[in-house]
């Protein structure tokens, strides 16, 4: 691992006595002497730069967050190192904190210790993908957001349409996108119509709010998850910035907890967050927690695990002459989907792709109805 070092300022924080259990207690922070990170950990940053909100350089991100995640307990499952970095300052320009951003990423996801990032504006998700670039593979993002933040092809990156750029860059290497969250006044039905042609996937607030597992699939498909601290609606965190509809507190730490759960998720990030008053810098603390308590849970679910730990399914459907194949997990009850590759040259490759799913998704098959998840991602493999 190169030295990432070069890129942070130390932790400050609040000289507090901690209990034997509390996090505080346990966590190991950049203070006097960096501290060498370990393979399989989890890494709390900060990266308080808002100019892609055209926001002048400011530390807009304290440690008052910090104080609070201290003080809450380790959990009982968590079998991994606890790092606190300190923040990556704003560069002189834009792009060198993207610079530093794409390192540092990069250096951690080489080891799989997990970047947690709290921002800063949402271009960061930028900086973000370019630190999996380096790494040379395709890559999933999910996003929850009440906006796509798709942008225009020609525009500069900015927090609100920073989609576009990733997109448009060469090589691409990203796969498939997911939204959670999107309210639709927020958003150009052009941008929908292009999400559509893409064969991205997107979980309008309205569907999350009628059952949790119209979201569930997209986190555990992600290799990085990103929320936008303003999808919470304005009377969670006291605030009239805010918009008046969103998630409330309970179910963005659900995401927070389901987004660590998934084996495949390798980046969490929370973005567009400022310490506005003592009630959202309690409620980040929470979700931070929420996705470490996630991690601490993991079942080393499909595609980390043995196909034998599964119960496998076959569908065949008389209509459209197709078999679906699914997978349910003997120790999660989650449940996977197989696409395969389309022939080339009138050659079947024997290789699959495979797609987290619900179990709603197996029983639309037993009735002769191939799901939205299956058609876009075999799609995507042409």
């Amino acid at each position: 691992m190169k030295d990432i070092s070069i890129y942070f300022t130390p932790v400050e924080v609040d000289h507090l006595k901690f209990e034997y259990d509390q996090i505080g207690s346990k966590i190991i922070l950049n203070q006097h002497d960096f501290p060498e990170v370990k393979k399989n950990s989890c890494v709390i940053f900060s990266v308080p730069e808002f100019r892609g909100n055209h926001i002048p350089i400011t530390n807009n991100i304290n440690s008052k967050f910090r104080n609070d995640f201290y003080n809450h307990y380790f959990g009982g499952e968590w079998g991994f190192e606890l790092y606190d970095l300190g923040e990556i300052l704003p560069g002189k320009e834009l792009t060198d904190t993207y610079y530093a951003v794409s390192n540092v990423v990069a250096e951690l996801v080489k080891i799989n210790a997990i970047p947690i990032i709290i921002g800063g504006s949402q271009d960061l998700i930028f900086p973000v993908y370019k630190g999996y670039e380096k790494l040379e593979q395709l890559i999933n993002i999910c996003s929850v957001d009440y906006a796509l933040d798709l942008g225009e092809p020609n525009s500069e990156i900015k927090s609100n349409g920073y989609l576009s750029q990733i997109l448009l860059n060469r090589p691409c290497y990203l796969f498939n996108h997911a939204n959670i969250g999107l309210q639709i006044p927020y958003v150009n039905p052009k941008q929908l119509d292009l999400f559509d042609k893409l064969y991205f996937d997107i979980c309008r607030l309205g569907e999350y709010n009628n059952s949790f597992t119209n979201a569930e699939p997209h986190l555990r498909n992600a290799d990085i998850i990103n929320v936008d601290f303003e999808c919470i609606k304005a009377s969670e965190v006291l605030t009239n910035d805010a918009i008046p509809n969103g998630f409330n507190s309970q179910q963005i730490c659900q995401i927070a907890k389901y987004a660590g759960i998934s084996d495949k998720s390798t980046t969490f990030g929370i973005f567009n967050y400022s310490n506005v008053n003592d009630v959202s810098d309690k409620l980040l603390a929470q979700i931070i927690w929420y996705f470490l308590d996630g991690v601490g849970s993991r079942k080393g679910d499909f595609p980390v695990g043995s196909k034998s730990d599964y119960t496998k399914f076959r569908v065949f459907l008389e209509e459209t002459n197709h078999e679906l194949i699914f997978y349910k997990s003997n120790k999660s009850e989650r449940w996977w989907l197989e696409v395969p590759y389309p022939p080339i040259d009138g050659k079947k490759y024997e290789r699959h792709h495979i797609i987290p799913c619900n179990k709603e998704d197996y029983d639309n098959a037993m009735k002769n109805e191939i799901p939205d998840l299956w058609w876009k991602t075999y799609h995507k493999l042409s």
